[in-house]
């Protein structure tokens, strides 16, 4: 039985919000709403619904037009288990000396380990974000990776806003003596999270906890951290910058991603004026990887 999205967008987040609600009221009843800043700085931002049964599209051109939006685009969405179709398609990722794949490759594990010097990570396609394969967490990826060639040992590490772990489990995979905790504020990333550090055995190593940045006592607790990542996005991470150097140890590190690369100066200076310095900055395609160092 197929199902149906419909999709707008609109400028202003208020307007947005206040789009959403009346759609929630529709006949029939939509299973989801959702509404996302389009991360350009055009100010626009996307407004979706999903249903069961096909969406009255007389009532959407008529919300369009009382809420200043875009028509509604309907589209019927066929039957597909997405899961096994990316784990289908995607193949490993090298990030320098890591190497992330996922239980249908794990058949390729030795002959990688066999040219020395690698660290496989197994990464389950889940709901959770962090596969490897977007330029954000290869960036990440790859920014840790020259940290460490380069001789950092951070003692402790924080992986904030973690989706499936695999920061964390790098860190931990390198650095076996690191107090690591990985952190997401969507209860369903933190147990793909648990599951995930379970699968590459590390159990006992990282500490999965729920959390919005940095508010829990354990994460209070355990700072200042040595190296934080966050991979999110560019306002969550502008608003973090303050929390972030209370966090971080002086000398400290943050690898920061989950930003395109029009957006990468903004949320430099943030961190600029929050008392860190620009160490490097990596862009792989439409997004950028950002390592600052705490003063």
């Amino acid at each position: 039985m197929p199902s149906y999205s419909a999709l707008t967008t609109l400028m202003g987040e208020d307007a947005a919000e206040a789009l959403a609600e009346a759609i929630e009221k529709m006949e029939p009843e939509p299973t989801g709403v959702g509404v996302f800043e389009i991360e350009d700085d055009s100010g626009l931002w996307e407004v979706g619904a999903y249903f069961l049964e096909q969406p009255n599209e007389v009532v959407l051109d008529v919300l369009a037009m009382a809420f200043g939006a875009k028509p509604f685009a309907v589209s019927e969405i066929p039957e597909i288990d997405w899961v096994a179709k990316v784990r289908r398609e995607l193949s490993p990722v090298e990030a320098g000396r890591f190497y992330v794949f996922g239980s249908h490759d794990a058949h390729t594990v030795p002959d990688v380990l066999a040219q020395g010097g690698r660290v496989p990570l197994q990464i389950e396609a889940t709901v959770a974000f962090g596969t490897g394969h977007h330029g954000t967490t290869l960036g990440c990826l790859r920014a840790f990776d020259r940290l460490f060639e380069a001789g950092a040992r951070p003692a402790k590490v924080a992986d904030i806003g973690c989706g499936t772990a695999v920061l964390a489990l790098a860190a931990a995979a390198v650095l076996p003596e690191a107090l690591v905790i990985a952190s997401d504020i969507d209860e369903v990333a933190v147990d793909v999270a648990r599951a995930n550090v379970e699968i590459n055995e590390m159990q006992g190593r990282i500490e999965c906890l729920e959390a919005a940045g940095f508010a829990h006592p354990r994460i209070a607790e355990a700072g200042p951290f040595d190296l934080v990542f966050a991979n999110i996005l560019k306002g969550p991470l502008i608003e973090l910058a303050p929390d972030m150097a209370r966090h971080v140890a002086a000398g400290g590190l943050v690898i920061l991603s989950g930003l395109l690369v029009v957006q990468a100066e903004a949320v430099t200076a943030a961190y600029v004026a929050a008392g860190f310095s620009l160490q490097s900055r990596e862009d792989l395609g439409e997004w950028s990887a950002l390592v600052l160092r705490r003063l």
